[in-house]
């Protein structure tokens, strides 16, 4: 009898670790795949526009490329590690990390942030698994404004664009924190179940039914939420060729005009929180506050995170929120540069 249980025990590990390697070879296939069809279309797509004689189609092709090649990785990164946070970590590990009064649980969730090195297509659906969880909306929303916009690696590349302005990097650091701190207080003091619809539980398993419920999570966030990010990336590279650049040039003239402006083009413009730091230095007739609110709002409020927070936790839901979003963050910058800048 005891033979026969150490047979199966021994079959069903074999059975997880082979469904956990090709669930692993589809994950990677898939991404592979998915960056090699994006990359031989922008490849492709600019040649075939320039044979018609479109250059702005070809510039449409470029930036619509660049912003997808750019979310897809860390799209499947969150949602590796979505699947993994709602098969494998107990409820009860997070009921034991955050406090129980919202008022703190923000603030800590928000600090959490920092350890996730990924953009903001990585921290919405991750934002879903923990409130699949049972994390209380307002603690997983701080978290998911604050992960691509607090983290090493965007911090560093802060550090890399600003050269010998460390300054830069702590106001980028306390406007982002404090604007994700601010939204998960008010989701907390405001907002309503019926603007939010909540993802739902997946059903916990143990053995093989554990590898095969991680599969069926990456498979679902990453094609769902990626139909979402190929919709936004569209949008931005339709503003990047209908815009002219004369147009955003003359608001540089005023302070408080600079600040709006940049503030709205980084909702439209896209660029990963990895990348932004570079795209704002550049932009060297623009004050350093407006840099700022650039660099805060673009990983909280731009059109390929609204894309995700609508076809994650509704429509409802992502007006209002990335509306709030956008205000506090926007009138953080302006304080936290004020004070810092």
């Amino acid at each position: 009898m005891s033979d026969q249980k150490h047979a199966e025990r021994r079959g069903g590990l074999a059975d997880a670790v082979r469904l956990g390697t090709r669930a692993g070879v589809y994950v990677l296939l898939g991404g592979f795949s998915l960056l090699a069809i994006t990359t031989v279309v922008g490849v492709l797509g600019p040649m075939l526009a320039l044979d018609l004689y479109t250059p702005p189609v070809a510039a449409w092709w470029t930036v619509f490329t660049a912003v997808v090649v750019q979310g897809v990785p860390f799209l499947l990164l969150g949602a590796c590690v979505s699947a993994a946070v709602g098969v494998l970590v107990p409820e009860r590990v997070f009921t034991r990390l955050l406090p129980r009064r919202q008022v703190l649980a923000v603030p800590v969730a928000g600090a959490a942030g920092a350890v996730l090195p990924g953009c903001e297509c990585a921290s919405v659906p991750v934002a879903g698994s923990l409130m699949r969880r049972g994390v209380a909306p307002a603690a997983a929303l701080a978290f998911l404004l604050s992960a691509p916009a607090i983290n090493p690696v965007v911090l560093v590349a802060t550090s890399l664009a600003f050269p010998g302005r460390p300054m830069m990097v702590v106001a980028r650091l306390v406007a982002s924190l404090g604007t994700a701190v601010v939204m998960g207080w008010l989701w907390a003091r405001f907002g309503r179940e019926e603007w939010l619809r909540l993802p739902a539980k997946a059903p916990a398993g143990t053995g093989a039914s554990r590898v095969s419920a991680f599969t069926a999570s990456v498979q679902h966030d990453f094609l769902h939420a990626g139909g979402f990010l190929v919709l936004g990336s569209g949008a931005a590279a339709t503003f990047n060729v209908t815009v002219p650049r004369s147009v955003l040039d003359a608001f540089t003239a005023s302070a408080w005009v600079s600040v709006l402006l940049l503030a709205l083009l980084a909702v439209v413009l896209c660029v990963c929180s990895e990348a932004d730091a570079f795209v704002a230095a550049s932009l060297s007739g623009f004050g350093p506050v407006a840099q700022l609110a650039f660099m805060v709002v673009g990983p909280m409020v731009d059109l390929k995170l609204f894309a995700l927070q609508a076809g994650t936790f509704g429509r409802e839901f992502a007006v209002r929120f990335s509306s709030a979003t956008w205000v506090a963050a926007v009138a953080v910058s302006v304080l936290v540069g004020w004070w810092v800048l």
